[in-house]
């Protein structure tokens, strides 16, 4: 195997005193099904196959090993789930946060691939902020609902190309690991949402097949594009956090929404 020295794992003790990095990518996944089409480890893959490609443009930048597990019980009526409880993915994640921050590394991207993951990663980011108020803690929570902004409104054929294992994910998997996928065997289903509010839905409520959305307009063309739109986001933002030394207040970051006010 060959060493790749943005992979934290592969890195030895002397490769760390030798090369140290100040940040971190931490990708979270998931394991459950989407569909007979893309494998079940799809946003685990997708988040740290990103996560590289960014690493490998922005100085200093290491990516932690994925945790490929998720909250995922929603999708359990469909083979195969393996499903962390939300207290148990928030404590996971908090965790790692407070193990970075002893270690000295307190700046932080995480690059979520999973919807089930939101709130335990917004949890456990404030809690370690708040215990260690110079944590500097970034997220990109749903990079799906991103390519909105980054894509042109007609570039998706069906449903803005989301939906689990739909359109748009299917896409960037046969760009990032096509031999994974099996786009002959694509199937989804759009399902009937009710507009302005967020439904807490059972995943057998919208499907019968373990997708939603339309992955038949699904190809790794789509993906390329996707995968470089989102590569390039990313590494704009945390090159631009770096160029202001990530202070907030600075009105040299670019790419960040003023509309954001939580």
């Amino acid at each position: 195997m060959e060493k790749n020295h943005h992979e934290i794992q592969h890195l030895t003790a002397a490769d760390f005193r030798r090369d140290p990095f100040e940040k971190v990518i931490l990708p979270i996944g998931s394991l459950e099904s989407h569909g007979d089409h893309l494998p079940f480890g799809t946003d685990s893959l997708t988040a740290y196959l990103l996560a590289l490609e960014v690493a490998q443009r922005v100085p200093n930048t290491a990516v932690l090993p994925p945790l490929p597990y998720g909250m995922s019980e929603a999708y359990k009526e469909f083979p195969l789930t393996v499903s962390l409880r939300p207290e148990t993915e928030t404590a996971i994640i908090g965790d790692i946060l407070e193990s970075l921050h002893r270690e000295g590394i307190k700046k932080v991207f995480i690059l979520n691939g999973h919807d089930g993951n939101i709130a335990s990663i917004e949890m456990a980011s404030r809690t370690v902020k708040a215990a260690h108020p110079g944590m500097k803690i970034v997220s990109l929570d749903a990079w799906w609902n991103t390519l909105g902004q980054l894509l042109p409104p007609d570039f998706f054929e069906v449903w803005n190309g989301l939906g689990h294992g739909g359109e748009g994910e299917l896409s960037i998997g046969l760009a990032l690991f096509p031999e994974l996928c099996e786009p002959g065997l694509a199937r989804g289903v759009v399902p009937r949402l009710p507009p302005y509010v967020d439904v807490k839905w059972m995943f057998s409520e919208l499907t019968d097949c373990g997708a939603t959305g339309d992955p038949t307009k699904a190809t790794k063309e789509k993906g390329v594009r996707i995968k470089e739109a989102l590569v390039d986001a990313i590494v704009g933002v945390i090159t631009s956090l770096d160029e202001s030394g990530w202070d907030f207040r600075s009105p040299e970051v670019k790419g960040v929404d003023s509309r954001n006010r939580r």
